[in-house]
């Protein structure tokens, strides 16, 4: 079976997003995905809500770890992971977890640019390549593909939504076994896999940076 889940979603427990749990879930339940990853801000603390809430969606439990120099989503984490370790100290401390490490927008201006150095000998188990956030979305999603393939990689995609208007603007296709959250992650560490969505306007872009709902 095929799903399409936004693997990149940000609610008010990240500092810099609006988004409630309720506005997730029906905007998510909007766009027909059968569901979500609530990766936040180096922290989990809106996962119970987020499971409590889900109904018949799949929530993928998810943190962004803010790396140094970059960003990995955290699938399935058990606890947050600390701040400011190179990108392959925290993909270790994820895999101690047991957790799925996944370089969240490796390239994107003003601020995302990876160096590859640090992502050959990381141990990473995908590339984020469609990041609705990014700018100029179609040729940075192309810069991350082709470091998807470098790396020899499995490829995701989410919107990195800060604001109710972006959530579900790009997303995965994941062709699994059953909707169980082992086989979603099995799926996509075996590449499993297809990225798209579109990215954020001008406008939009203006309404996350004044945190505007």
């Amino acid at each position: 079976m095929k799903i399409t889940l936004d693997l990149h979603v940000h609610s008010v427990h990240s500092r810099d997003s609006v988004n409630t749990i309720d506005t997730i879930t029906r905007r998510i339940k909007d766009t027909g995905f059968q569901g979500y990853a609530l990766a936040d801000h180096d922290t989990i603390e809106g996962l119970p809500e987020a499971l409590e809430k889900k109904g018949d969606l799949v929530v993928v439990p998810a943190l962004e770890v803010t790396a140094r120099g970059a960003h990995v989503l955290a699938l399935d984490p058990n606890e947050p992971i600390p701040m400011g370790l190179s990108i392959a100290e925290t993909i270790e401390k994820i895999h101690d977890q047991g957790a799925t490490a996944i370089l969240a927008h490796p390239y994107g201006l003003p601020r995302s640019w990876v160096s590859i150095d640090d992502t050959k000998n990381a141990n990473l188990d995908a590339v984020e390549v469609a990041n609705s956030a990014q700018f100029p979305y179609g040729y940075i999603c192309s810069l991350n593909r082709k470091l998807a393939e470098e790396l020899n990689l499995p490829v995701t995609g989410g919107s990195d939504a800060h604001i109710p208007d972006t959530i579900g603007r790009a997303y995965t296709i994941i062709d699994t076994p059953s909707t169980e959250l082992r086989d979603i992650i099995d799926s996509i560490r075996k590449g499993r896999t297809e990225a798209g969505g579109s990215g954020i306007s001008i406008y939009e872009r203006y309404k996350k940076l004044l945190k505007i709902g």
